[in-house]
């Protein structure tokens, strides 16, 4: 296996510019996503050696926190107030769009807990691989949700938020995590 797993370096942002740090968790998630894809085309030679130990455990700690924090930001105080900010046939259209992506995030979760086990076990170094298909599955989900989030959400996010919601945004992300207000 030529790439490394663990250890990427992806880009930055803070909760002081949330939609930024929004998008920049796509680009975390589809490094995460192809960590899988490699770990997957891995594991028939070199099983659960310790390279792939390393990508499973990267893969989990990822899933488990920052995605689900991500999510979070997103339905709880994201698009609430994106629909706070609409009002007509615009919040129709804002709500069907946030009913889609909620839609996305079950599925992904169920994808998840479909994965994890085998994931897991691969962590603790014990043979085991993840079906393929709920990989393909999971993988071409995330990419299609993050291609709908970037070309849609965060671009109308961005025009449509007021400064204070937000800061209001970044104030709850900053809270969620455990970070002090600055």
């Amino acid at each position: 296996m030529g790439t490394e797993f663990p250890g990427f370096s992806g880009p930055s942002a803070s909760t002081e510019a949330p939609l930024e740090m929004l998008a920049a968790c796509h680009v975390r998630v589809e490094r995460q996503c192809a960590t899988l894809e490699r770990l997957l085309a891995h594991l028939p030679a070199h099983g659960s050696d310790a390279q792939a130990r390393a990508a499973a455990a990267a893969i989990i700690r990822y899933f488990d926190t920052a995605a689900v924090l991500h999510h979070a930001d997103e339905e709880t105080d994201l698009f609430p107030a994106l629909l706070e900010s609409m009002a007509g046939s615009d919040a129709v259209c804002i709500q069907g769009l946030t009913a889609g992506l909620c839609a996305d995030h079950r599925r992904l979760e169920s994808l998840w807990r479909t994965l994890r086990p085998s994931l897991q076990s691969i962590a603790a170094g014990e043979p085991a691989t993840p079906a393929p298909e709920a990989v393909r599955e999971f993988n071409q989900l995330y990419a299609a949700h993050m291609k709908r989030e970037d070309d849609e959400l965060l671009p109308m996010a961005a025009r449509l938020l007021s400064d204070q919601d937000i800061d209001r945004i970044g104030r709850a992300m900053r809270e969620r995590r455990g970070i002090k207000d600055v």
